[in-house]
């Protein structure tokens, strides 16, 4: 069960309506609007990024419209069918479900619809409601989350182009990089919630250590590590890698139909979610228990980079700016590879900001500032010698440096050979 601080998530609204005053001052009639997720099918469902950060809520299909006035209304489907005989539902109309989540009223979207939940494709009466309620005064500007790129937000702009096509015309501006600067920066409730998704995800990992062998698939070692983190109350924070030997060296291998072999090297790359936090470790391992003398030269050479890139991480510098490549953590990072020959085999970057997604909201050309989650992951892929190592772990950044907060889970690789061989006694 999700345990939101209501209180919490109160705040970070307040403060971010205090930025968008501060903004657009001569914007009086304005509404903050964000949109739920939908649900999906049978599928478990997951809550839209921002919209739980900034209420804490589970809820599908909800929208949250915060004015600038003051008032924060809840939105929630109208459906005929009692949800409570299907689903989990804790919100209710009443005044003491508003008191409890932290807004001022809780109304529904639109009209009723059929069934228990609201698809992404119902008519404008499901939503009636809060079109009525936008146009109210006329004039209104709605601060959304509306990117102009391809990839963010998807559901939140089909969301608003759908309402536009029911008759929204309003002034839309776009906040997503306010909220991605919120965002960025944890709290220490936050951090605790990664902290734990970490520990969940250090057993994980030890549980794949174990279950490596030869002759064992890699489904099997994936199973061994997912019943630890559904049996420590997690998630998935996404599909599990588990690649070995030629599957080792592709990036985002997640199919993991494999058949380990000795003599092989297996990348696991997993993390766990809890309370909607996300964790992300990655460590290599030898099929038989020891590495050859050839998979500890790129192994030692991917640690001392990350050792490296950890020391020298922290506020002022850039997980990645092409134009300032002295100060740049993955530029940095090729350097110190090329001096070994090894910058061709690393393909990807060194790391990315970490929270609620894996891939956190950010802007990898700001300046990192203490607050930021980030993880620094270096990689060597040598397809054609069935070679790929990564090593990852994730870091706070302080005013003083980068706190590894997975250091308990060992890397060396004297104890990375102790954790595989342990099955064997």
């Amino acid at each position: 069960m999700f345990q939101a601080d209501y209180q919490l998530c109160a705040m970070r609204r307040k403060d971010l309506v205090a930025q968008i005053k501060q903004q657009y001052p001569k914007v009086h009639n304005g509404t903050l609007l964000f949109f739920a997720a939908y649900e999906r099918g049978t599928m478990r469902f997951e809550q839209e990024s921002s919209f739980y950060y900034l209420t804490g809520l589970i809820e599908p299909a909800a929208v949250l419209a915060i004015h600038l006035d003051g008032k924060t209304l809840l939105y929630l489907p109208n459906c005929r069918t009692e949800r409570a005989k299907w689903a989990l539902c804790d919100l209710d109309l009443s005044a003491a479900s508003a008191k409890k989540i932290g807004v001022d009223e809780i109304v529904y979207l639109g009209d009723e619809v059929k069934g228990y939940q609201l698809f992404p494709f119902h008519d404008r009466v499901a939503y009636s409601k809060l079109l009525a309620d936008l146009h109210a005064d006329g004039g209104r500007t709605i601060f959304t989350l509306s990117p102009n790129d391809a990839y963010q937000y998807v559901e939140q702009r089909n969301i608003l182009a759908h309402l536009r096509s029911y008759g929204l015309n309003v002034e839309q501006v776009d906040i997503s990089a306010d909220v991605a600067r919120m965002r960025r920066t944890k709290d220490m409730k936050e951090i605790e919630y990664l902290y734990k998704a970490i520990d969940i995800t250090s057993l994980a990992q030890e549980a794949a250590a174990r279950a490596i062998n030869d002759g064992v698939t890699e489904m099997e070692v994936q199973a061994s590590l997912e019943y630890i983190m559904t049996g420590s109350g997690a998630d998935k924070a996404f599909a599990s890698i588990v690649g070995s030997g030629a599957h080792a060296a592709v990036l985002h291998y997640n199919e993991n139909f494999g058949t380990m072999h000795n003599g092989d090297l297996v990348v696991v790359d997993i993390g766990a979610r809890y309370n909607y936090y996300c964790a992300d470790i990655t460590r290599t391992y030898p099929v038989s228990g020891s590495f050859t003398e050839r998979q500890k030269e790129i192994y030692t050479m991917v640690l001392d980079t990350q050792e490296y890139i950890a020391q020298i991480a922290a506020p002022g510098m850039w997980l990645s700016h092409p134009e300032h490549p002295e100060q740049s953590l993955n530029h940095l990072a090729r350097a110190y590879l090329q001096k070994k020959g090894y910058d061709k085999y690393f393909p990807h970057g060194i790391g990315h900001f970490l929270g609620i997604d894996v891939h956190d909201v950010g802007d990898v050309r700001e300046p990192l500032k203490a607050g930021d989650v980030i993880t620094i992951e270096p990689g060597i892929y040598i397809p054609s010698e069935r070679i790929g190592v990564r090593i990852e772990d994730d870091y706070w950044i302080t005013k003083d440096g980068a706190i590894c907060l997975s250091e308990s889970l060992p890397k060396d690789i004297e104890t990375i050979e102790q954790m595989v061989q342990a099955k064997f006694e």
